[in-house]
């Protein structure tokens, strides 16, 4: 947007003003710098000085009023116009951030390699979801966990009591649970999830009756309300799930055999697979049951489990 007036015709109005009126070859005379016969010819045409040989200066509210209003005019339309696209803009800029929030991941390999890069640049913590029938990858294959734990990354894993029926699964989670991670269980879990550092989840979009139907398709989702619920969903149900432990008691009132076994029987596995995973007859997992509970001093599993949670056998405490 233009100037009103422009220095020269400035100087010159003022110089008018002082004077009170003056010819061409007087403004030149007084002027320092300028072209006087153009800057008298500007100002007679903006209505700021009078017509004729002498020039006497007028009333610049009543010459420049009009210009102010059209430039007032045109800066209200302006603003208008910078209030459109700034909305405009907003709008566009929240659908690309959805979009960059959520993407989709179609294919078991290119799943397998998200889980892959999540783990490898994880900092502080992993928090997974593991259900029966792995979607891309079994436990054992998952070897990045390793190396994770080994620098430091927290493990929390809850796991689908079928899970650990399945061949490998158990010794897999053994192993990790002695690398460092913590591991409990639960009877069912509503989806397959995985976390890393709360900034960045991957999540199954298809259901499991649906799986065979075409490639597994998932989403990853980055810093959002959408990941917060999901963190909070993870941690309401590591509440409540059973602990898996291998070592010794607290207060060493029982051997890592007995509080692997008192985990699994817990966690509602049934005695003949427990028997299998730990290399035992059945016989010996009852004899050993009917040993825990004269300790606990109780005569059924269920006070068993009463008395494991309350003497935190399981939880360490």
């Amino acid at each position: 947007m233009d100037e009103l007036l422009s220095a020269g015709e400035r100087e010159a109005y003022r110089l008018l003003v002082r004077l009170g009126e003056a010819d061409t070859a007087e403004l030149a005379a007084a002027l320092p710098t300028g072209d006087a016969p153009g800057l008298l010819a500007s100002l007679r045409t903006k209505g700021l000085v009078s017509a004729g040989p002498v020039a006497r200066p007028l009333a610049p509210d009543v010459a420049l009023g009009d210009a102010l209003l059209r430039r007032q005019e045109m800066l209200d339309d302006a603003r208008r116009t910078v209030a459109a696209l700034s909305e405009d803009y907003r709008r566009h800029s929240r659908r690309r951030d959805a979009d960059h929030l959520v993407e989709v991941i179609v294919g078991r390999d290119a799943l397998r390699g998200r889980l892959r890069e999540m783990q490898d640049g994880a900092r502080e913590e992993i928090l997974w979801f593991c259900r029966a029938n792995p979607l891309a990858m079994a436990g054992p294959e998952n070897t990045e966990e390793d190396s994770a734990l080994a620098r430091g990354v927290r493990y929390r894993a809850v796991y689908e009591r079928e899970l650990l029926e399945k061949p490998g699964e158990l010794p897999s989670i053994l192993a990790s649970m002695a690398a460092g991670e913590q591991a409990r269980t639960l009877p069912s879990l509503p989806v397959r999830l995985a976390i890393a550092d709360r900034t960045l989840a991957i999540c199954p979009l298809v259901p499991d009756e649906a799986r065979d139907l075409g490639e597994p398709t998932a989403a990853l989702i980055r810093s959002s309300e959408l990941l917060d619920a999901l963190v909070a969903l993870f941690e309401s149900f590591w509440e409540r799930a059973t602990p898996l432990r291998a070592d010794g008691s607290a207060a060493d009132e029982l051997s890592e055999a007995e509080v692997l076994l008192l985990s699994l029987v817990v966690s509602g596995l049934p005695d003949k697979s427990i028997a299998t995973h730990l290399g035992v007859s059945k016989r010996t997992v009852q004899r050993r049951l009917d040993r825990l509970m004269g300790l606990a001093g109780v005569d059924t599993r269920t006070g068993l489990a009463f008395q494991a949670a309350r003497r935190g056998w399981l939880t360490g405490s």
